[in-house]
């Protein structure tokens, strides 16, 4: 648990990628496998279930801080964060524990949950007794499940990979998927053998890197491929062994919440993996994104919602083909094995290969760009036709060449603290716009301010607070700020009777008055011009 803690110290108190990539190697070389392999699982933002209830959590360190509950809670105000007001407020302890981090996480943190109250009360406070305040911090984010540090998945991958001399691409391969912490498990992502991968693997996702330069600057047209940037969910269709899964993204494994797709993946033959976007999918065309919504987070799915949120899997990569991994393959060549097994597929099959989009040169693909909002797409994809298949964002391969956002004024009218560091702080805001003289809520934006900023808004909000309710607080309405939104459509669930996606502050209009902030009405004209096919969805080819 020592050399745990220090390495934490040293992540978290440097700035130097390169000083991280050091640490994480050092420990990895020095650490032992039983103990690596959970400091791999907490780093790369794995989580176990919260060991302790928040109020049983707080309870218990007031009663050993010899403090009021109350006066505890102004202290978690200030601090902002649970498990360092928890350490700040015990009485000073020294780090004596001579446990190993496995032990501490096998022996102590994963019987906490079981134990009898009274037990786990005396495990809290032995834990406590043997760490100093930086132990408990751990600790107890290792308890609350809100461990965080200031390294990417990508930065362990490369500390592993430094120890063992085993390419990057092949330790994140092998950490992708359900990665279970042990001693085994953690060897064998340092094998320089090739080792055998899971028949549910998927392979770490490519990503793409916004576009930045002129179209010019990438070269001619004929080397570069333009697919149109759906809103929907990443996901990898894998069938090996008779079996099908599907992975998000996000490392979850969704085949049960989608099951025409996995339905669909029995067509394919083993041995193959395909990287494409979930969508809504209603008679052939792209539906909205609320739509797709409904299938999310869900157990199980019913008939009638099958019915009424179909989906599809749009499909624009082959990754694997026949059991051979084909990454290492031009992208001109896995797409056309791709299209030469999906267009073999029914029309109306789930499984379709995502379509190209046409044009000769940069103009005709500037042109093709403005049906982005009418299509319900993000805007394009640009790939280089000779590119292999990466692993996270590289750049200079793979460019997203997004619509420029929605934009509206709007007034600042409610707020609330925020979470985390930001506790103290207003920093959660809802905005209005005008409806007949009254402002209407319109949008909740979190970020998009500096911290300078938020320190002033803060101050007038302290200042200018006519109501409260439980945490929120109605401001004065004074304070207009540009919005921007990536997408807007109808809901009954808003007073506004409209819901926009990755609302955020753009800048802060010191130059308007309310008076001259944007109407509903105007964002309902928006709504209508991006409108123009009939029901909920529009033609992608």
């Amino acid at each position: 648990m020592r050399t745990f803690i220090r390495l934490y110290q040293a992540l978290d108190t440097s700035t130097s990628t390169r000083a991280k990539i050091a640490a994480l190697a050092e420990y990895f070389s020095k650490a032992a496998p039983r103990d690596a392999a959970w400091a791999v699982f907490f780093l790369i933002g794995q989580k176990l279930p919260q060991a302790v209830p928040t109020k049983r959590l707080r309870e218990i360190a007031a009663e050993q801080a010899g403090i009021q509950d109350w006066l505890f809670a102004e202290c978690y105000e200030a601090v902002g964060d649970l498990a360092e007001t928890i350490a700040l407020v015990l009485p000073t302890g020294q780090l004596s524990t001579k446990a190993s981090l496995a032990d501490w996480v096998e022996g102590r943190l994963l019987p906490l949950r079981n134990l009898p109250e009274p037990e786990r009360k005396a495990l809290l406070l032995q834990a406590w007794n043997e760490l100093d305040a930086t132990g408990r911090f751990v600790w107890n984010k290792l308890i609350t499940g809100a461990f965080r540090v200031g390294v990417s998945q990508q930065l362990v991958i490369r500390g592993l990979a430094e120890v063992s001399n085993v390419d990057a691409k092949i330790i994140a391969h092998r950490l992708m998927g359900n990665w279970q912490p042990s001693e085994q498990a953690f060897l064998s992502l340092l094998e320089t053998e090739a080792a055998e991968i899971s028949l549910a693997h998927p392979y770490p996702f490519f990503l793409a890197h916004p576009l930045e330069n002129e179209l010019a600057t990438l070269g001619s047209r004929d080397d570069w491929q333009a697919e149109w940037k759906w809103d929907g969910i990443r996901a990898q269709l894998i069938r090996r062994g008779g079996e099908i899964f599907l992975w998000s993204r996000g490392d979850e494994l969704i085949t049960d919440q989608f099951p025409e797709i996995a339905a669909a993946g029995n067509m394919l033959p083993n041995g193959t993996v395909i990287d494409g976007e979930i969508l809504a999918w209603i008679n052939g065309s792209v539906a909205s994104f609320a739509t797709l919504q409904r299938r999310l987070g869900r157990k199980q799915i019913g008939k009638k919602l099958l019915e009424e949120a179909p989906v599809a899997l749009l499909a624009y990569d082959l990754l694997e083909w026949e059991g051979a991994d084909i990454r290492g393959k031009p992208l001109q060549q896995r797409r056309a094995l791709l299209a030469q097994f999906l267009n073999t597929l029914d029309i109306a099959s789930p499984l379709q290969l995502s379509p190209l989009v046409e044009g000769n040169d940069w103009n005709e693909l500037t042109e093709a760009r403005y049906q982005s909002r009418s299509r319900q797409v993000e805007g394009l994809m640009l790939k280089r036709r000779d590119s292999i298949y990466g692993v996270g964002r590289t750049r200079g391969d793979w460019w997203k060449w997004k619509i420029d956002p929605y934009t509206l004024d709007a007034v600042l009218i409610y707020a609330q603290t925020g979470s985390g560091r930001r506790a103290s702080l207003y920093t959660d805001y809802t905005f209005g716009l005008w409806r007949d003289g009254e402002l209407v809520p319109f949008a909740k934006a979190y970020s998009g301010l500096s911290n300078e900023e938020i320190a002033k808004v803060d101050a007038f909000i302290r200042r200018n607070t006519l109501e409260k309710f439980g945490p929120v607080r109605t401001v004065k309405p004074e304070l207009v700020f540009e919005l921007a939104f990536e997408n807007i459509q109808r809901s009954s669930r808003h007073k506004s009777g409209l819901a926009v996606r990755f609302p955020r502050i753009v800048r802060w209009r010191h130059d308007k008055k309310i008076e001259d902030a944007d109407s509903l009405e105007s964002a309902q004209q928006m709504l209508n011009a991006k409108i123009d096919a009939p029901s909920d969805t529009v033609e992608t080819a």
